[in-house]
C-alpha cells in the first residue's frame, strides 16, 4: 500500500472525528462573526444615548459567553482534529517502520541511516501537519472568508464591501506563486537534513575510531559542512516563505486604507452607522487572517505533499527476499545442501561465489576457512536467505529454500556473525532477544556455555548490567560470547558461527568449543574460523579461495594434501611458536 491511499484510508476510517472536529470549527466561526454585531450594536446605542447599566451588563454577560464558547468549541476541535493528526502520525510512522524491517539486506547497503531517520522524524511530521492543521485552517479559511463576505454584503454596504476587499485576492494569487517554490526548496531541506543526521548518526556510532585516530578537527569540520548545507538550504525556504507575510500585511493594508477613507466618508454622508462602520473593520480584520493563512495552508500542504511523496519511495519498495509461494513447513531438520550455487551481489559484478556442492546432514559440522574476501560470510548468507542465489540449487531437507517460510528458516537458525552487535539493554534481554518467553535457568545455561557466565556474574548487576549503545561496556570477547549464548538458547536446528571465536584467547575458545560439542551433537552446525584450532574436529572442512572451493575433506587428510590448508596451518603454527617466544 502506497503512502497516498494509506493516508486516506486513515481519513474514511476515522471520518466522525474528522466530521465533529469540523463542525466545531464552523460553529467557533459562527459565533466569531457574532461579536462584531455585538459591538457596532453598542457603538450606535451609545452614540444614540439608548443604553442604560442593564443593557451594559447584559451586552458584557452576551460577550462573555461567547468567549466561553469560543474557549469550549475551540478545545472541542483541537481534541478531534490535532487528536486524530497524532492518531496519524502514530500510525504511519509504525506502517513505515513495519515495512522497513521487511526490506533485504541489499536495501540497507544502498541507503543510508540518516536519510531513513529522517523519514521517519521530519518527513511524518510533516504529513501530520497537512493532514491536522491543514485541514483545520482550510476549513476555517474556507468557511469565514465566505460567511464574512456575505455578512459584509448583506448587511452593511455593497459597494463598501467590494472596493474594500479588491485587494485581498492578491494574497491568495501570492501564496499560489509561492507555493510551488516552497515545494521544491522544502524537499531540499529535508534532504540536507537527512544529510546531516546521516553525518551526526556515523560520526557518534563511530567516536572511538575518531579519537583513537585524533579525526576529531576532520570530522568536526564535515560536521560544520553538513550543518552549512542544511542552514542555506532552510535560509531560502525561509527567505522564500518570509516574502510572503509581509506581502499580505501590505495588501491588507491597502484594505484597510480603503476601508477607512471610503467608509469614513459613508459615515459622514450618513449612509451608514458608526456602529455598522466599526463591525465593517471588525469584519474586514477577520477576513485579514484567512487571506493570510491562505499562503500557510499552502506551505503546510507542500510540505506534507513532499514529504508523503519521499515516505512513499520506501513504502512501495519490494524487499528483493520474500515468501514466495512458501510450502506448509513449520520445522526443519537441517539437511543442507549446496547444487552448483553461484552468487554474486550485482548482476554487473563477478560472482562471489561459484559452483558451490555441500551436502551437510543433520547432526554434522562443517567448517569453512579461507582468507579475507574469499567468500565465507556470503555462504552462510545464503543458507539465512539474507541474499537469493544467482545459479545453482540451495535445498534444506530437500525442499528449495526459496519455498520455505522465512519465519520458519530463521527461527530454525542460530547465528552468530563476526560484528557481535548488542542493543543498548540489559545482557539478559540480549540473551533472550530470540525468545518470548526465556526463564532465567535457559539464560543462565546458555551463558554457560558460552563461557560468559563468570563474566557477567563478576558485574555489579549481573544479568542485569546496561551494556550501553552496541555493547560497548563489554570487550570484544565478552560480546562474542554473549552473541553465541543469544544463538544458543533458541535451541536451533542450524548452527552458524561465523568467525565468532575470534576475539577470545585459545584458552575460552577451547572452553567454549568443548561446551558447543554436547550440543553440536544434534544439530547441522556451521563453523566459519582463521585459527585452525577451532575446526580441526569438524566432520568436514572446506577450503574457499577466491568464491570456490579448493580443498575438501578431514584435518588430518587436509594436512596431507600439503596445499592450501596445509600452508594456512603451518602459517600459524609459527606465528604460535613466535607467541610463546
Amino acid at each position: 500500500m502506497n503512502s497516498k491511499k494509506f493516508v486516506l484510508d486513515f481519513v474514511k476510517r476515522h471520518k466522525a472525528k474528522y466530521i465533529f472536529g469540523i463542525i466545531f470549527v464552523l460553529v467557533v466561526d459562527v459565533l466569531q462573526m457574532v461579536l462584531p454585531r455585538i459591538i457596532g450594536q453598542i457603538t450606535d446605542d451609545m452614540q444614540n444615548r439608548t443604553i442604560n447599566k442593564a443593557m451594559l451588563l447584559s451586552y458584557a454577560g452576551l460577550i462573555l459567553l461567547v468567549a466561553l464558547l469560543t474557549m469550549t468549541f475551540r478545545y472541542l476541535y483541537r481534541i478531534y482534529i490535532i487528536g486524530t493528526e497524532k492518531k496519524l502520525e502514530y500510525e504511519l510512522r509504525k506502517k513505515l517502520f513495519d515495512h522497513m524491517l521487511t526490506l533485504s539486506s541489499k536495501y540497507y547497503n544502498t541507503h543510508k541511516t540518516g536519510d531513513l531517520m529522517a523519514h521517519a522524524t521530519n518527513d511524518i511530521n510533516a504529513v501530520r501537519m497537512a493532514a491536522g492543521m491543514g485541514v483545520l485552517l482550510l476549513v476555517d479559511t474556507v468557511f469565514l472568508t465566505i460567511s464574512v463576505i456575505i455578512i459584509m454584503l448583506a448587511t452593511i454596504d455593497i459597494r463598501l464591501t467590494l472596493i474594500a476587499l479588491s485587494p485581498l485576492p492578491l494574497i491568495a494569487i501570492f501564496s499560489m506563486v509561492f507555493g510551488k517554490f516552497i515545494h521544491k526548496r522544502f524537499t531540499q531541506v529535508q534532504e540536507a537534513f537527512s544529510g546531516l543526521t546521516e553525518r551526526v548518526q556515523e560520526s557518534l556510532s563511530g567516536i572511538r575510531v575518531v579519537k583513537a585516530f585524533v579525526q576529531e578537527r576532520p570530522v568536526l569540520e564535515q560536521f560544520n559542512a553538513a550543518s552549512q548545507k542544511s542552514l542555506e538550504k532552510n535560509m531560502r525556504l525561509a527567505r522564500l516563505w518570509g516574502i510572503m507575510f509581509p506581502l499580505g500585511q501590505m495588501v491588507a493594508t491597502l484594505s484597510y486604507i480603503i476601508a477607512f477613507s471610503y467608509g469614513g466618508i459613508q459615515v459622514i454622508n450618513g449612509h451608514i452607522s458608526l456602529g455598522e462602520f466599526i463591525a465593517f473593520n471588525t469584519y474586514l480584520g477577520l477576513l485579514i487572517w484567512p487571506m493570510m493563512s491562505f499562503g500557510w495552508i499552502m506551505n503546510i500542504v507542500q510540505r506534507g505533499s513532499a514529504s508523503l511523496d519521499r515516505i512513499n519511495v520506501i513504502l512501495t519498495a519490494i524487499p528483493d527476499i520474500k515468501d514466495n509461494d512458501p510450502l506448509p513447513i513449520g520445522s526443519i531438520e537441517g539437511h543442507i545442501e549446496f547444487e552448483n550455487v553461484s552468487f554474486s551481489y550485482n548482476k554487473k559484478q563477478e560472482p562471489v561465489l561459484k559452483d558451490i556442492n555441500i551436502n551437510l546432514e543433520p547432526g554434522r559440522t562443517l567448517a569453512i576457512i579461507g582468507e579475507t574476501g574469499s567468500g565465507k560470510t556470503s555462504l552462510v548468507n545464503l543458507i539465512l536467505r539474507l541474499y537469493d542465489i544467482s545459479g545453482g540449487k540451495l535445498k534444506i531437507d530437500g525442499s528449495p529454500i526459496d519455498r520455505i517460510p522465512l519465519s520458519t528458516l530463521r527461527t530454525s537458525i542460530g547465528y552468530v556473525p563476526q560484528d557481535s552487535f548488542l542493543f543498548s539493554t540489559s545482557i539478559r534481554e540480549n540473551i533472550a532477544f530470540g525468545v518470548e518467553k526465556a526463564s532465567i535457568k535457559e539464560i543462565e545455561e546458555a551463558a554457560k556455555t558460552a563461557q560468559i557466565y563468570d563474566n557477567i556474574m563478576d558485574l555489579p548487576d549481573g544479568f542485569d548490567t546496561i551494556v550501553g549503545e552496541r555493547g560497548v561496556t563489554l570487550s570484544g570477547g565478552q560480546k562474542q560470547r554473549v552473541s553465541i549464548a543469544r544463538a544458543l538458547i533458541k535451541d536451533p536446528k542450524i548452527l552458524v558461527l561465523d568467525d565468532s571465536l575470534s576475539a577470545v584467547d585459545t584458552d575460552t575458545e577451547e572452553r567454549i568449543l568443548q561446551g558447543l560439542k554436547v550440543i553440536m551433537k544434534d544439530r547441522t552446525s556451521i563453523i566459519i574460523a582463521h585459527r585452525i584450532s577451532s575446526i580441526k574436529h569438524a566432520d568436514e572442512i572446506i577450503v574457499l579461495d577466491n568464491g570456490q572451493i579448493v580443498e575438501r575433506g578431514r584435518h588430518d587428510r587436509l594436512i596431507d594434501l600439503k596445499g592450501h590448508y596445509y600452508s594456512l596451518y603451518q602459517k600459524q603454527l609459527l606465528e604460535e611458536e613466535l607467541d610463546r617466544a
